[in-house]
């Protein structure tokens, strides 16, 4: 169960069948049933990969959460996987964590929540799988490392689970381990104890999220083998636009993962929908892609009509026919049923070509058109009529076909043929339900705006993060300071004192981008406050050229000003290469004023609305996001932020 992957945009290839060749398939349970089907769904974090989405204005945010979740519309998905988020990058940005610090409990935090409410709302079968990409710092004790005590560990994972029950009444039905690292075979069995304990004994443990390794160890050692539930397998991710692949292709994997590798029984893509900024690593690797918040813009992928192919056919708790396999000429076929009569075939006949991956990478295989008849059998025998879907890729005319309803096919002596080309994907079923559904055009594409204010004044934020920040090392909060009755009562704080546990390179500084990656001449204005005395510091930033994974090495514009009463101007993140430094004046509790303007080859910064320093020559990055952040993990508030682009 819950392969990790992603979708693609394949191509029709128009072609000629022979009408005199066929090949012969059986759909049969005369033999038995094969496994159980447990659904498809989509991932939301493994690296803040829905921020931007919360920020959408009504009616488009619901749109979405319609093509993703609602039940014979769209993709209609099954499973929704999120990130326990663990105050740490995990891919394309930092969630934050119910738990910043061992005494501190806060259920309300991020947007999992939230999503998890909304996809239940649309869909209350919906199953909800949590999994930590990464820990707060005290939980390994200052090691990069969760599993020296865990008890904590646990503890800390079934709190989260509890929370959603509590708070949120959401039924986490399972929880994962840790991926990117090798299990740990003590922890998983502490973990179910720990739910045991609390009576959460029907909550599955997912081990490993990618190590296979499991599998052996679990033969060996009974105690482990009750823990665990369900085996998962991480595939691939992309870095192509629109989409990328897992085996051979998102569709491929929805009927292959059963085929070549039958113990499969549910397919989890990532990412959800990508609703994060397109030049973080993986941009618009999601089901969808919903990316401007800001202009109500929205795009309809591929993969979501490639998703309901299955999905608006089958449900969890349907069986797989033993008689599942692969076409003479390439391509493959399932087919499902619910146990009282309803069959669901899905054929697939994606090319070599268009299926390309970059992990694995794909074995060379062949794809012809052809002619194929399938022969109903057992039970089946008697079926009379099935619903045709059908969806076309072409790159060469432009003009794909998706999910399109054809006219319902009339078995004769059970049997039906049906001239397969290059890159189709068909379902045939009893189901008569299927919909596309669809919504009015959202608004056009648009820029990030080049003018951007925010002073963060909401004394109840719907979200914990603000509007279009996207966190990528530290966690920056809406805060409420109720000691200060001056202008700076509502305040975004960055409020990690310790490294996260983490798989991830984070930088030594936090930070936190927003805006358009494209600008290059903009000022950026920010009142900060340290709370480090003498060792704190922060910046304001320009021209931030990377994030995510690579954030630790982002170049740009950053102008720092510490509690020491020094200022800095460096070219990086990681403060190597300074290009202007100097006295100050500043100093922690207390707020200051910074400005700072990029122009060409040449940049300038004010302090309190007067010059501090001038012509930094600044030869590169050309362009990149604006940021905020700290000189190290310290608590320090930041208010009035602003933006002017050129």
């Amino acid at each position: 169960m819950n392969s990790q992957s992603w979708a693609a945009v394949f191509l029709l290839l128009g072609s000629v069948v022979d009408p005199c060749s066929s090949q012969t398939y059986a759909l049969n349970d005369k033999a038995g049933l094969g496994r159980v089907f447990d659904g498809i769904g989509g991932l939301s974090g493994g690296g803040a990969t829905s921020r931007l989405l919360v920020n959408y204005a009504e009616p488009y945010r619901s749109q979405i959460l319609d093509y993703l979740f609602k039940p014979n519309f769209g993709a209609s998905l099954h499973i929704l996987k999120v990130e326990i988020g663990g105050d740490s990058q995990t891919t394309d940005g930092t969630e934050p964590s119910h738990m910043h610090y061992e005494s501190d409990e806060n259920y309300f935090r991020g947007y999992e929540w939230w999503l998890m409410k909304e996809a239940k709302r649309r869909n209350p079968n919906v199953t909800l799988i949590g999994l930590p990409w990464a820990f707060p710092g005290w939980v390994g004790h200052g090691k990069n490392w969760p599993y020296d005590f865990p008890d904590i560990t646990a503890a800390y994972v079934v709190n989260w689970i509890l929370g959603a029950k509590q708070y949120h009444d959401l039924d986490i039905q399972y929880v994962g381990i840790w991926n990117e690292r090798n299990f740990d075979s003590k922890y998983i069995k502490v973990l179910r104890n720990t739910l045991d304990k609390l009576g959460l004994t029907g909550v599955g443990i997912i081990a490993a999220d990618g190590d296979w390794s499991i599998a052996n160890s679990m033969i060996a050692d009974p105690h482990l083998n009750d823990s665990v539930e369900v085996i998962g397998l991480k595939l691939v991710k992309t870095t192509k636009p629109y989409g990328g692949c897992a085996m051979k292709t998102w569709v491929q994997l929805l009927c292959p993962a059963v085929v070549d590798c039958y113990s499969s029984s549910s397919t989890i893509s990532w990412n959800l929908v990508a609703s994060y900024y397109e030049d973080l690593p993986f941009g618009r690797d999601g089901l969808m892609t919903a990316e401007e918040p800001w202009s109500g813009n929205y795009v309809v992928e591929s993969p979501i009509w490639i998703t309901a192919h299955t999905t608006q056919f089958t449900q969890p708790g349907w069986t797989y026919l033993q008689t599942v396999g692969h076409l003479a000429q390439g391509g493959s076929y399932v087919a499902l049923t619910d146990g009282t009569g309803n069959l669901t075939v899905v054929i697939e006949t994606m090319t070599h070509d268009h299926s390309v991956c970059i992990r694995p990478p794909l074995p060379p295989f062949n794809v012809t058109s052809q002619n194929a008849t399938f022969q109903l059998q057992g039970s089946f025998a008697s079926i009379k009529e099935l619903q045709v879907w059908r969806s076309q890729f072409n790159f060469k005319t432009k003009k794909p076909s998706f999910f399109e309803k054809l006219t319902p096919l009339k078995l004769v002596d059970g049997s039906f043929t049906l001239n397969l080309a290059e890159d189709e994907v068909y379902t045939l079923t009893t189901i008569t339900t299927g919909q596309k559904g669809s919504y009015p055009d959202p608004p056009p594409s648009a820029r990030f705006p080049k003018v951007y204010k925010d002073n963060f004044d909401i004394r109840n934020p719907p979200f914990s993060e603000a509007p279009d920040f996207a966190d990528q090392t530290g966690v920056f909060e809406y805060y409420i300071n109720l000691t200060d009755p001056g202008p700076h009562v509502f305040t975004l704080r960055q409020v990690l004192t310790e490294r996260p546990v983490t798989w991830a390179a984070d930088a030594d500084q936090t930070i936190s981008v927003i805006g358009d990656y494209q600008w290059h001449d903009l000022t950026v204005t920010c009142d900060v406050f340290m709370e480090s005395v003498k060792t704190g510091g922060v910046f304001i930033a320009a021209r931030v050229d990377k994030g995510g994974q690579s954030i630790r090495s982002a170049n740009g514009v950053f102008f720092w000003v510490f509690a020491d009463g020094t200022y800095k101007v460096t070219n990086d993140l990681a403060g190597q290469t300074v290009l202007a430094e100097g006295q100050s004046g500043t100093r922690a509790y207390g707020w200051h004023t910074l400005s700072l303007t990029v122009k060409g080859q040449y940049a300038l910064g004010q302090l309190n609305g007067y010059p501090l320093w001038k012509n930094a020559v600044v030869l590169t990055p050309k362009n990149g996001w604006a940021a905020i952040g700290t000189r190290s993990f310290e608590l320090a508030q930041f208010d009035n932020f602003a933006v002017v682009a050129g």
